[in-house]
């Protein structure tokens, strides 16, 4: 990949970031979608891939966020013992 094509899909994806973080949300999605097509454009089969097992990382991310409301939920209630398994 050439320099110019990395520095505008991190520099974009990274823009997109901070301002996705820092609350304005139109210009953080503006700046993420050029990086998310730089990048789509310079790697079709990898996006490709991405696509067909999207079903299985968004199954994966469900159960990575039930499990993180699970323990605060915990804490929330004071329940440390469970949320810290015994040795």
């Amino acid at each position: 990949m050439q320099n110019w094509k990395r520095a505008l899909i991190f520099g974009s994806l990274g823009a997109g970031t901070f301002f996705l973080l820092t609350g304005r949300r139109g210009a953080g999605i503006a700046f993420a979608t050029v990086g998310a097509v730089a990048l789509a454009a310079e790697y079709p089969e990898k996006v490709e891939a991405l696509w067909r097992n999207a079903p299985y990382y968004l199954e994966k991310g469900n159960q990575i966020v039930a499990v993180m409301s699970r323990i605060g939920e915990q804490i929330r209630r004071g329940d440390w013992r469970e949320v810290m398994p015994q040795r």
